[in-house]
């Protein structure tokens, strides 16, 4: 056998041995890119809490499908059987067509209480389209936040859920009551002064506990500092790549890489911080990896 002949079936054989190592890393990887919707459940105890309310936080749906007319994520919500849903902004997208949010609204309206803030891409979608977002809103029913605080009452449970708007909102000329443009700093001040009134002090209350409904997890910080008990958030998609116990979320929005607030819960000074992964598939432009989409159900219970 020839030199030439011999270094040929060399090649070769190191061609198939890459070609096999690369369909070994596909088959072992394939698993990782499973989007079918997944259940993440928390519990919150505080002794201010008397009973219990299960609340399902929906966010960064980006009008996806989940089934023929949304049944996939409409029987999820069921099953869990929520005494309130909040939307955490994104529930609409500012490229996809609102109908598969339509679907989704419609499906809960009337059903069960339910509080929406605006994210992001519901701000970048420009003044009309957005404006016409908050009447699809309006006419199932859905309670927008901004900058209010709501009593939330099921049975003898009754907590505070304070709402503000995505910081974008700048972008948009949505106009509050008084004729003013809506800002997201505003509203921030609106519920600290209302707690205020309410507390008769800045911060935490020792009797009522207190929800934050926001978009963005990254001003957590901000969130400790004025005393929210428990803060509800999406945005980062999970850092849309996770490695379970080594990297959770490759990168998310306003935070950059390796986010350290990409989904899950977090804790500091008192304040509670649960972030969803979202529900955002096709409208991404990168896949998930080891990053399912999440429906995120929290039961507030007393110690």
């Amino acid at each position: 056998m020839s030199e030439k002949t011999v270094q040929e079936k060399k090649k070769s054989g190191i061609k198939k041995k890459v070609l096999l190592a690369i369909l070994i890393v596909f088959l072992v990887s394939l698993p990782g890119y499973y989007c079918g919707l997944t259940i993440r459940k928390y519990e919150v105890k505080d002794a201010r809490i008397q009973g219990s309310m299960r609340i399902a936080l929906v966010t960064d749906l980006h009008s996806c499908k989940y089934g023929k007319g949304q049944k996939t994520l409409l029987k999820a919500i069921e099953k869990q059987k929520p005494d309130v849903i909040l939307l955490g902004g994104d529930i609409f997208d500012d490229r996809l067509s609102d109908a598969r949010t339509e679907e989704f609204l419609a499906g809960i309206s009337g059903k069960y209480p339910c509080y929406y803030v605006t994210g992001n891409h519901e701000c970048w979608a420009g003044t009309e389209a957005f404006l016409k977002k908050m009447e699809i809103l309006e006419k199932y029913g859905v309670i927008r936040l901004t900058g209010e605080v709501a009593e939330l009452s099921i049975g003898k449970t009754k907590v505070r859920l304070c709402g503000v708007d995505d910081p974008e909102i700048n972008l948009v000329r949505d106009y509050d009551a008084e004729g003013q443009l809506r800002n997201y700093q505003k509203e921030m001040a609106d519920v600290r002064k209302k707690l205020k009134e309410w507390n008769g002090q800045a911060g935490r209350s020792s009797e009522k506990f207190t929800i934050l409904l926001t978009h963005r997890p990254e001003l957590f910080e901000e969130y400790v500092k004025d005393g929210f008990d428990l803060a509800l958030a999406g945005h980062a998609h999970g850092g849309q790549v996770r490695i379970p116990g080594i990297l959770n979320g490759l990168y998310a929005p306003n935070q950059g890489l390796f986010p350290q607030l990409a989904g899950g819960r977090y804790h500091k000074n008192g304040t509670t911080m649960i972030v969803s992964r979202g529900l955002a598939r096709e409208s991404t432009l990168f896949p998930r990896f080891c990053n399912p989409p999440e429906l995120v159900i929290i039961e507030l219970t007393g110690e």
